[in-house]
């Protein structure tokens, strides 16, 4: 089979001036596509900023033969996204892909979490998503046609200890590529997300020696093909690490059903209600009232 290129794609990452964005961008790039490496050049907890990150990204690029421009605007903010996407259009004049990377840490228990360390977790990773996504959308609509691959997080999927801010953040990516993937059907546009494991400034402490078994450039494979025109999914989320691929779903169980419940029937019944055997994992919320009408009837 043909090897999988982007000639002729504009494609956008954030956060791309190290980690997994600097993969996602060098590896698109290497195919072919024409990318806009934005990074603000910030701490890890979103302190600052630095020119010098996406520039050597766009430098090792454009050496390499590939093309591409810096951008140092925020997706934290809806001017910020806006501009981001109209650096694409005018230099590139279109956009076909968008990769939803960028992200910060404040980590802290709940009991010690504060309203401003919410708020710039969600500022950059939920709302930067939507910030960026929002005005591509516009363009990909118009084309019909687009890509857009968000990063969750198993933090998010699954709950992770100090970490509300960042998994209820990542949690939301999943309702928004899921919400996205409906809206965009008709419209030839994907959304899809990836929940990575690599070795990272975000996660070198956590990871510590087993990082240099999940390299961030193994992660960029799945997002390189989930950005593709040939990608056949919508609304699914990818677990990536070291090499290895998964799938994340939400999967629903036959459950109890009483039209006369009671709580004592939740109680007594909790154990079949909890039940993952005949589960389905609907690719909708049609497909989960289908289901209760069946039951209903």
């Amino acid at each position: 089979m043909a090897d999988i290129g982007f000639d002729g794609r504009v494609a956008i990452v954030t956060g791309a001036g190290g980690g997994l964005g600097r993969e996602h961008a060098l590896l698109l790039a290497s195919r072919g596509a024409r990318v806009v490496v934005n990074d603000v050049g910030g701490s890890v907890s979103g302190e600052g900023g630095d020119a010098g990150p996406a520039q050597r990204v766009v430098d090792e690029i454009n050496a390499a033969g590939g093309e591409a421009v810096p951008d140092t605007n925020s997706v934290a903010t809806p001017d910020g996204g806006a501009a981001i996407v109209a650096n694409a259009l005018e230099h590139f004049g279109q956009v076909d892909i968008v990769v939803n990377n960028a992200g910060i840490l404040r980590d802290k228990s709940f009991q010690n979490m504060s309203p401003d360390m919410l708020e710039a977790v969600l500022d950059v990773h939920l709302k930067g998503a939507f910030y960026v996504s929002r005005p591509a959308w516009v363009h990909m609509r118009e084309r019909s046609y687009g890509r857009i691959v968000n990063t969750s997080s198993n933090s998010g999927i699954l709950g992770n200890f100090g970490q509300s801010n960042y998994g209820a953040a990542k949690m939301g990516l999943v309702g928004l590529t899921r919400v996205l993937a409906v809206e965009g059907a008709k419209h030839n546009i994907k959304v899809n997300a990836i929940a990575p494991v690599a070795l990272t400034r975000m996660t070198e402490e956590i990871l510590g020696s087993m990082g240099e078994k999940i390299k961030p450039g193994l992660v960029s494979p799945v997002v390189a093909y989930l950005a593709h025109e040939d990608c056949p999914v919508t609304g699914e989320v990818y677990s990536a690490a070291g090499g290895r691929i998964a799938r994340f779903f939400v999967g629903l169980t036959p459950g109890y059903y009483n039209p006369s419940l009671t709580v004592e029937d939740v109680r007594d019944h909790f154990a079949e209600i909890r039940a993952e055997d005949g589960y389905i994992v609907p690719a909708s919320n049609s497909d989960e009232i289908s289901l209760l009408l069946k039951q209903l009837r």
